[in-house]
């Protein structure tokens, strides 16, 4: 299955019509729609109201902070296998589940969904390029209310709360090698293991020169990793870039099908987007350092990258 689906794509997977109850599209019971915004730094909205004015037919609110570790003093930590199991459950995903994840906008949050769908062993899981944006800019259906059985209206409708999702048991298999922590990466940036580093913040957050948006954490870079802001990957109306395109663009940064990838932000976000771009160019996925610049400049005695690390 490939890592993105079209929003042409998606809606032929919801269905046709039915000519007697409606004119909306019916929502299968193996496909789960999932929004899965999340806010970047500087951004002041409430996604899950955004949510409730306006969302893809059947669709259910994938929060990122609740499928984090709750006990974490970093932001957005993976959850315990029983953590995301449960949530994932709850939200009507099962082993035999086709996920469809989405942003009201790009796809930071729906990629950190997907890679933590792949992570906890569900590869049955896409990306909807263009997100919300790009679905409603086709004038295709959107659902304003409750989420209710049968077809689905395409009018506005009451806003209310999604109702509970049918039963479904989700079985996570977690697969290790996509995650990295702190002492991995402590071996990684002593050449004690072999790995390409890439870090999807700003040149400038990289470079030390743009401050961190965390108050009092300082600017920089794991030593040795290299700058590839996530947005290289995005075209103009933020999304993903054709295969062959992030195949160039990882090229230029030393990347290839066999390279051994870690990917880096500042929190653990970001980072999936260059994980995701790797996957839809068709390399390994590669692992994730979770928790990112925050874990890393959180210790003072290591050591910090500059702008002139890399030309």
């Amino acid at each position: 299955m490939t890592p993105l689906i079209t929003p042409h794509d998606l809606r032929a997977l919801l269905g046709a019509p039915d000519p007697l109850l409606s004119q909306g599209p019916t929502l299968s019971q193996d496909l789960v729609l999932l929004d899965a915004t999340v806010l970047l730094p500087g951004e002041r909205y409430d996604p899950q109201e955004r949510f409730l004015a306006a969302h893809l037919p059947g669709a259910r609110r994938f929060d990122i902070d609740a499928f984090s570790d709750p006990e974490g003093a970093l932001p957005h930590m993976v959850p315990s296998q029983g953590r995301f199991a449960r949530l994932a459950a709850a939200l009507g995903v099962g082993g035999a589940s086709r996920v469809v994840l989405y942003d009201q906008a790009g796809l930071v949050g729906a990629a950190r969904g997907w890679w933590l769908f792949g992570l906890f062993g569900h590869d049955t899981v896409q990306v909807l390029d263009g997100g919300l944006q790009g679905w409603r800019g086709l004038d295709y259906p959107i659902e304003t209310g409750p989420i209710k059985t049968g077809p689905i209206e395409t009018g506005p409708i009451e806003t209310g709360e999604p109702s509970p999702a049918a039963d479904a048991r989700f079985t996570p298999r977690l697969r290790s090698e996509r995650l990295v922590g702190l002492g991995d990466m402590i071996r990684i940036a002593a050449g004690e293991r072999a790995a390409l580093v890439v870090d999807a913040r700003s040149r400038g957050r990289w470079a030390g020169t743009a401050p961190e948006p965390r108050a009092g954490l300082p600017g920089g870079h794991i030593p040795g990793s290299a700058s590839l802001p996530f947005t290289a990957l995005l075209t103009d109306d933020r999304r993903m870039l054709p295969p062959a395109a992030l195949r160039d663009l990882f090229a230029a940064a030393g990347i290839g099908p066999q390279s051994s990838v870690v990917t880096t932000c500042g929190s653990g976000l970001t980072a999936s987007v260059l994980s995701l771009g790797l996957s839809v160019a068709g390399y390994p996925p590669g692992a994730l350092f979770d928790g990112s610049w925050t874990e890393w400049a959180s210790h003072p005695e290591l050591p910090r990258g500059t702008a002139g690390d890399q030309s």
